[in-house]
């Protein structure tokens, strides 16, 4: 079942793949250190400002990249918002 941008999935959705929410949680851990903030706070922003949802959107292109790059990239787009 294809997921658009913004719908909510259930568990009778789940492939067995964890692979985007391993990304976020590192995402939202990463953000977390780089800007000295707790996890709620880095999940409260990234989710603000849309970005779980990119970053999941966009997992097969980001995850290959390093974390400074990442936080990089995410500091880009709440700075562009």
């Amino acid at each position: 079942m294809s997921e658009k941008m913004g719908e909510k999935r259930y568990a009778s959705d789940y492939t067995g793949d964890d692979s985007i929410p391993v990304f976020l949680s590192f995402a939202i851990e990463q953000y977390k250190h780089h800007k000295g903030i707790s996890g709620e706070e880095a999940m409260e922003i990234l989710s603000e400002n849309g970005l779980l949802d990119h970053l999941a959107e966009f997992y097969d292109v980001m995850h290959q990249h390093g974390a400074k790059w990442l936080m990089e990239e995410i500091d880009d787009m709440i700075t562009k918002k």
